[in-house]
């Protein structure tokens, strides 16, 4: 049966979930939207799935390239026909591409993360980030770079907003993330793993002059305002990263990207 009301409560409920960082948080449950992040889901966390008429039409079919899309369309994997004014309805983009998933979170931990690390490995500690874009970006680029886990503050913007999990590309669901209350114990319980805590700071010393230790955290802080002075009070050293002209900080995601790839 198709959908084509937007007050159906099916329908109402995926909206609330893209739109309240609170209902995600309390369904345990985040919106994925598009055919590229939506057939690199693990089936396992997939909790509903909604394919508007035209997606139907164009993509479903049981010879598909893409394993979650076969599945699909010969009915292994459940899903709900919405029509496409409905899909409009409940997308976070202004051209929908027709599939929307509903996926549970993760379900990750500091410890569990540093039981399987090796001898060199980079943390980045996020606190109080506040751009989706630049949320996204880092957790994409923290992927690339081959860093082990990402914490975030509870006030940072939500890792599951929908901008947020649309700029990772798909790294959301592959990137180890920690969101905690209280990340200054977070560093500490790094710190007791032999961690080094480097601060990204205007007052710091420049990163190059660094032969970073193999086990590192770096903190990285609010776009406008900096790490807070707990965090920053943490830090084994305060860094920053060089430049010229009269440019005095870096965008956040820049600045992550560059400390990452840091030897």
């Amino acid at each position: 049966m198709i959908i084509t009301s937007a007050t159906n409560e099916k329908i109402k409920n995926v909206i609330k979930l893209k739109d309240k960082a609170k209902a995600r948080k309390e369904a345990g449950l985040f919106v994925v939207e598009g055919i590229n992040i939506f057939v690199e889901l693990d089936k396992g966390s997939v909790e509903e799935v909604f394919v508007s008429e035209s997606f139907a039409d164009k993509y479903m079919s049981d010879d598909s390239e893409y394993d979650n899309i076969r599945q699909l369309a010969t009915g292994q994997l459940s899903y709900q026909l919405v029509s496409d004014k409905v899909m409009t309805k409940m997308s976070d983009t202004v051209t929908p591409q027709g599939i929307i998933a509903l996926v549970r979170m993760q379900d990750t931990s500091v410890e569990s993360v540093l039981k399987n690390v090796g001898d060199k490995s980079t943390v980045l500690v996020l606190d109080r980030l506040q751009d989706p874009g630049n949320m996204g970006t880092i957790i994409r680029t923290a992927e690339a770079a081959g860093v082990d886990l990402i914490v975030a503050s509870a006030d940072s913007v939500d890792v599951y907003n929908p901008k947020v999990t649309r700029a990772t590309m798909g790294g959301i669901l592959r990137m180890p993330i920690v969101v905690s209350a209280n990340i200054t114990d977070v560093i500490k319980t790094l710190q007791d793993n032999e961690y080094t805590a480097y601060a990204a700071h205007l007052k710091g010393e420049d990163i190059t002059n660094y032969k970073l230790a193999d086990k590192r955290v770096f903190l990285i802080g609010n776009e406008s305002k900096g790490l807070s002075d707990e965090v920053s009070n943490m830090a084994d050293e305060l860094i920053k990263i060089p430049m010229q002209g009269q440019i005095e900080s870096l965008n956040a995601a820049v600045a992550a990207a560059i400390l990452m790839y840091q030897k």
